[in-house]
């Protein structure tokens, strides 16, 4: 389990910051953070100021990795480039949610190391991970500005012949959806443009698969783009499905037979393939080896 309840007993009253400082060896920020996130009991009593005097029985939760071996397919000396497999978070978000690619990121390189940006839950593929603070900052400021480019593979429903330039703006929380964090195209949303290149067609599965390069970074964009222009994602159980399928989904409700049939596959087949940048003052251009033209192919649903 990603985070794990740590009880204590302490004696003689004791600021909370200085308390938590002390055990684990932190700063006063993440200390204080730890507070702020209702990370710490006191006689089973969520602590909600950090600098109460505490005393008695203690409990803090705190992150405790459980790797499984993914090692980082590239790295140096500043950051790491991890393959996420489909399924796996980035982060926990709760006590419950187990494995993430966190587990095998703070293992390896400590508590702060840390992911320069996010793919979704089921999207596979590459990740940029600064092994510490600094590179941390410098990684995300670089996302930030646009000076990463990225480029995706994902396996698309219908037949596409040419390059599309996706212009459409993107909003969450649209009044219309039952479902809070879907993502629409919206006059009002964001700018947002993704470029689609076809790369095979299957005529047997009337599936394009397709190289996708957003050049803007908002959430579930290459997904409802695709969505937009009627070529949505096999496997995609929110952006191609009815909504109230989709909330089953989300709330874990859906089995997995249920989401094969309705998705065509069992995963959503879309993969972060490579990712191209400068950091200090050297290029870098990392590829995923992956081969996301059979194994889409073999996971959409019809393959022998």
């Amino acid at each position: 389990m990603a985070y794990t309840l740590k009880k204590f007993v302490l004696e003689k009253p004791t600021l909370a910051f200085r308390f938590l400082m002390d055990t684990f060896d932190i700063s006063m920020g993440e200390a204080q953070k730890m507070v702020d996130k209702r990370r710490v009991f006191v006689e089973e009593e969520q602590l909600l100021k950090k600098s109460a005097l505490i005393v008695g029985n203690i409990g803090v939760v705190v992150f405790e990795g459980n790797p499984k071996g993914l090692l980082p397919v590239f790295e140096t000396e500043d950051f790491a480039v991890f393959e996420k497999p489909s399924g796996v978070m980035m982060h926990p978000r709760k006590r419950s949610d187990g494995y993430t690619l966190n587990d095998e990121i703070k293992s390896l390189y400590g508590k702060d190391a840390n992911a320069a940006h996010r793919i979704d839950k089921s999207t596979s593929g590459l990740v940029l991970v600064g092994k510490h603070k600094q590179a941390e900052i410098d990684l995300k400021r670089i996302f930030a500005t646009r000076q990463v480019q990225k480029s995706y593979l994902a396996l698309v429903h219908g037949k596409i012949d040419d390059v599309i330039i996706i212009n459409e703006k993107l909003k969450r929380d649209v009044e219309t959806s039952q479902i809070r964090l879907k993502v629409h195209v919206d006059e009002r949303g964001k700018s947002s443009q993704t470029k689609i290149t076809p790369l095979h067609y299957f005529a047997d599965k009337n599936a394009t698969l397709v190289e996708a390069i957003p050049y803007t970074g908002r959430q579930h964009q290459i997904r409802v783009h695709l969505f937009h222009v009627k070529h949505h994602i096999v496997g995609d159980p929110i952006y191609g499905i009815d909504e109230v399928c989709a909330e089953k989904f989300l709330d874990g409700l859906m089995s997995e037979e249920e989401q094969f049939e309705l998705t065509k596959s069992s995963r959503l087949l879309l993969h972060a393939q490579s990712l191209t940048f400068e950091y200090k003052g050297i290029p870098y251009k990392i590829e995923s080896t992956f081969d996301a033209k059979t194994i889409f192919y073999n996971l959409m649903k019809g393959s022998k």
